[in-house]
């Protein structure tokens, strides 16, 4: 079944190597923002009420809580519109404004990888490369400067004129099937990860990401890799921008629904509201969730 998820993952859309799987809280200090980029003003609606903030200010301490015992931290970061559609005409572009886009700097930064299916790099030209000011904050910290990059796919092809690849200066990773052409013919310039299975799982996924010594991962689409994740009880965190948008359409939610029925489905996962700000008509929100068991 959980083949079926990822498998449905990597066809749809939307390192630093940071500390050892210890326990220990990761922190990130912000972004510092040059004169050369716009000024956008946040409101903090919970907690703490506070108006007129930059970005930085509002943004520029996420620490992230320890990791689980024996695997990553996992964040999803998504979007959507009003009616809680993750899609509009098939990519996630036009669902949020500047503001959301500055922000997942941040939110990348604070992570050791990010991880995304390749439909989302098909879709949307999915890349995590931060720039200089995150990369130059990493660095001052004592983390490399740039998140190890993880593409998932299954066994078809990788269009590899994608931004995703463009950038030398990033780890990347991509993480294939027994079935994948690239099992025998690795690409260069990117490390293979060959799973055991058809499709890459969940489990199996984490443990490679461990293994390059990251202790975090942040998932940023599209919603079957989210839902594979989310089947396996395997999401602590959720970042989610609610673009002030209606669109009407049977396009995908941020979480597509789970083959076979949710393990959830009488008993949800309880979520726990971290914080909510808000930048003109736009929402972005934090949740936690506990451990299972």
């Amino acid at each position: 079944m959980a083949s079926t998820r990822i498998a449905a993952a990597i066809h749809l859309p939307r390192r630093a190597r940071g500390s050892a799987l210890n326990g220990r809280a990761g922190r990130y200090c912000g972004v510092v923002q040059s004169s050369s980029r716009p000024s956008y003003s946040i409101d903090r609606l919970w907690p703490d009420p506070a108006t007129g903030l930059a970005l930085d200010e509002a943004f520029g301490d996420i620490a992230l809580p320890p990791a689980p015992a024996g695997r990553p931290l996992v964040g999803v970061n998504m979007v959507t519109s009003i009616d809680g559609r993750a899609q509009l005409a098939g990519t996630s572009e036009r669902l949020s404004g500047r503001v959301d886009r500055e922000l997942m700097q941040h939110y990348r930064a604070a992570y050791d990888a990010i991880a995304s299916g390749v439909g989302t790099l098909r879709a949307d030209d999915f890349y995590s490369h931060l720039p200089r000011a995150a990369a130059d904050q990493r660095v001052a910290a004592g983390r490399t400067a740039q998140p190890l990059a993880v593409l998932i796919a299954g066994g078809g092809r990788v269009p590899t004129d994608r931004r995703f690849f463009a950038y030398d200066d990033q780890p990347r990773a991509l993480a294939v099937g027994t079935s994948s052409p690239y099992a025998a013919t690795p690409l260069p310039g990117v490390e293979m990860w060959v799973a055991p299975t058809v499709i890459p799982q969940p489990a199996w996924l984490l443990e490679r990401i461990a293994a390059a010594g990251c202790a975090s991962v942040l998932l940023e689409g599209g919603p079957h890799l989210n839902a594979a994740f989310l089947a396996e009880g395997l999401i602590d965190e959720l970042y989610w921008t609610v673009g002030a948008r209606l669109v009407g359409t049977n396009a995908l939610p941020m979480i597509a629904p789970i083959p076979g029925g949710s393990p959830w489905a009488e008993h949800p996962r309880e979520g726990e509201l971290i914080s909510v700000h808000r930048s003109g008509a736009e929402l972005f929100v934090r949740y936690r969730f506990g451990r299972i068991g």
